[in-house]
């Protein structure tokens, strides 16, 4: 049988009784990184043998962990932080297992998606879980405008040194005043939750870039917005003129934010500084007429 055990996420305390039951009944754990889970089953005097099970070996270890099976062993899979298989190396043993006409088993337990959307003050009803975008910038793009116009909340993984350009990147093509969520280092002590619109998200994680593992929870498109929110690049003038104006507001000068964005979203300095000049004339006029 090949058990599949979810993991903690930030709080070793985290880890179910049943978990370790099984972690210490099983004859094989099969792990993401033996050196990471070696001090947890020690901290439980579990002594079951351990075998690295990663992106880059599964393909060679998954026939060779089904065949231990076929024999008789029992096999719990784990992975460093939470559910296996989710956005993390499992799916190609758990289809082989199967396939093999061998049970496969959940022992349920910490989610990160499940976490951040319980703190995210977003819809929960509906939901798509889209792991992580592509790191490429015209691919990470091009991804987010095939989702522009998703009605379901969206949940993301994301490396916390990209989380000011993706940000930006949101801003621009889902609408800056899209509300979403940052959830970093959850379960951890230095977790943090902070919701706020898309623009201002940009603006606050490009100022004061992140740290640790991040979740992003992001409203999808509302039945009652116009067609406005969904036009991709032709709202990110204005997006870029409203992130413009928060690091600014965080300390920066208009030049030094223009040059930001120009790094973050691949436009010229000069257009997106007069673009911003531009925005500020226009609501200074307004507010003139007011």
């Amino acid at each position: 049988m090949l058990h599949v055990v979810a993991m903690p996420i930030g709080n070793a305390a985290d880890l179910s009784p049943r978990a370790l039951a099984i972690l210490a009944d099983v004859d094989l754990i099969a792990c993401e990184d033996t050196r990471r889970i070696g001090p947890l089953l020690a901290a439980h005097a579990i002594r079951t043998p351990t075998l690295s099970y990663f992106e880059h070996n599964e393909e060679r270890r998954a026939p060779e962990l089904v065949e231990r099976m076929r024999r008789g062993a029992r096999i719990a899979l784990v992975t460093d932080a939470g559910t296996p298989a989710i956005s993390d190396p499992g799916f190609r043993l758990v289809r082989e297992t199967l396939d093999a006409g061998i049970r496969v088993g959940a022992i349920p337990g910490p989610s990160a998606v499940v976490a951040a959307l319980s703190v995210a003050g977003l819809p929960t009803d509906r939901f798509s879980f889209e792991g992580f975008l592509p790191s490429k910038p015209a691919a990470r793009r091009n991804e987010l405008k095939s989702l522009a116009r998703e009605q379901r909340t969206m949940v993301f993984f994301e490396a916390a040194r990209r989380l000011g350009p993706v940000l930006t990147d949101m801003a621009e093509i889902f609408g800056g005043g899209r509300e979403a969520t940052v959830a970093r280092e959850l379960g951890k002590t230095y977790e943090e939750v902070v919701r706020a619109s898309l623009a201002e998200l940009a603006a606050r994680f490009t100022a004061n870039p992140a740290r640790g593992e991040v979740t992003m929870v992001v409203a999808g498109l509302g039945r009652d917005q116009s067609a406005q929110d969904t036009r991709g690049t032709d709202n990110s003038t204005a997006a870029s003129a409203l992130t413009i104006e928060m690091l600014c507001e965080a300390g920066l000068s208009l030049k030094q934010a223009s040059s930001v964005m120009a790094r973050l979203g691949g436009r010229r300095r000069r257009e997106i500084y007069q673009d911003a000049l531009a925005s500020r004339r226009t609501r200074q006029d307004d507010n003139e007429g007011d």
